[in-house]
């Protein structure tokens, strides 16, 4: 443990911003998981609504740090193919 008072500190910052990120990772498995899912049964429109929905909570992820922004752009385009390869 750290011994410090910067460093207790620090240790502090960083359990709590591991927490958050956390959360943010799982947000994101999860809206990919829809969208994969609708992408293989539902209709176009609503596949389309989920991927934008998606695409802008893996951008604020990215642009927060909880993604690296090369990660999240990878991401995006995989699930847009699989939206597009839907049928329609």
């Amino acid at each position: 443990m750290a011994n410090h008072k910067s460093a207790i500190k620090r240790a502090r910052q960083n359990e709590i911003r591991r927490q958050r990120n956390r959360g943010v990772k799982t947000r994101v498995k999860s809206v990919i998981k829809e969208v994969s899912a609708a992408a293989l049964g539902e209709d176009q429109e609503a596949t389309t609504a989920k991927l934008k929905s998606a695409q802008s909570l893996i951008d604020k992820a990215a642009k927060k740090g909880v993604l690296h922004r090369r990660t999240a752009a990878r991401k995006i385009s995989r699930l847009t193919k699989a939206a597009r390869r839907a049928p329609a």
